[in-house]
């Protein structure tokens, strides 16, 4: 599968990223790096950097609409931002999270939501929530020809019944569970599992028995890949952050400063100058400038 991309020559293609490319790494690598993206701008750039899968998450009720949690997301809110996703990322796989309610009454749910989400969401795989409890809806999805990444561990949309976002899997009982839930759905045809919030030594037993990839966030450095939201990677969220998101530049503050320079300036009179302005004899065909306008 060949893709156009805005970087290197005009016309150029690039391979992209497939379900089954993901799959294959397991064990022999290199570790899967995934970040969550909503709209082009970031698809675009965190695929110039080499990020092989874009995960449109249900956490976009969070980080885009300002929400306590992910529940009220709907499903064609998903298509939605999928569709923008899809048109920046060249290479990387794109994945769409099915959301609170699109899946759970039942298989055949299941299986109509995931196909909207790649006849409309423009996505290339799904993921979903649950484990031995959702197994045969997982086994549904693929066997109608669509990719499915599962999703174990502290699981957002149950977090009323859990009780909070709150680690899972600690004791003997509870470990158990999350391998089970792991083994089955694999076995219902997945091509990779996410681990959220489960111990290290959880996620190590999980991915070593387990003959998919591991996608970690907050489950140690033993999974087969790691995922992280992109705000929190590059430092844009405000408030309370997860002790595992790895801040890797400051760009929150960055946009900040800048956009009080923006203010100061206009308020000042010092923006717009001279080199900003359009002059009489500026002709020919209108500028990127006043097609975004």
């Amino acid at each position: 599968m060949y893709s156009s991309t805005s970087g290197g020559p005009p016309g150029a293609l690039v391979r992209k990223v497939t379900a089954p490319d993901l799959r294959a790494r397991k064990s022999v690598g290199p570790a899967i790096a995934m970040v969550t993206a909503y709209d082009f701008t970031m698809a675009r750039l965190l695929d110039e950097a080499g990020v092989d899968a874009l995960l449109v998450g249900d956490s976009l009720g969070m980080v885009v609409q300002g929400l306590a949690n992910t529940l009220p997301v709907t499903l064609d809110e998903i298509c939605y931002h999928g569709r923008a996703v899809a048109r920046g990322a060249a290479r990387a796989h794109v994945v769409g999270d099915m959301p609170f309610m699109s899946y759970q009454v039942s298989p055949a749910q299941a299986v109509e939501s995931a196909g909207k989400l790649l006849k409309e969401g423009a996505f290339e795989s799904v993921k979903i929530e649950g484990g031995e409890d959702f197994a045969e809806h997982v086994r549904r999805i693929v066997r109608a020809g669509v990719p499915v990444m599962g999703h174990v561990g502290l699981m957002p949309q149950s977090v009323h019944a859990l009780g909070g976002f709150k680690m899972q899997g600690r004791g003997g009982d509870a470990a158990s569970k999350i391998v089970s839930d792991a083994r089955a759905i694999e076995d219902a045809g997945a091509y990779a599992i996410v681990l959220e919030a489960v111990p290290p030594d959880v996620a190590e037993k999980v991915t070593r028995e387990v003959q998919i990839p591991t996608i970690g966030i907050g489950a140690g450095a033993a999974c087969d890949g790691q995922v992280l939201v992109c705000t929190d990677l590059l430092g844009m969220s405000r408030g309370h952050t997860p002790k595992f998101a790895k801040k890797y530049a400051d760009l929150g503050d960055a946009i900040v400063k800048a956009s009080a320079r923006y203010v100061a300036e206009v308020r000042g009179g010092v923006f717009p100058s001279a080199e900003h302005a359009f002059k009489p004899n500026d002709g020919g065909a209108p500028s990127l400038a006043l097609v975004r306008s």
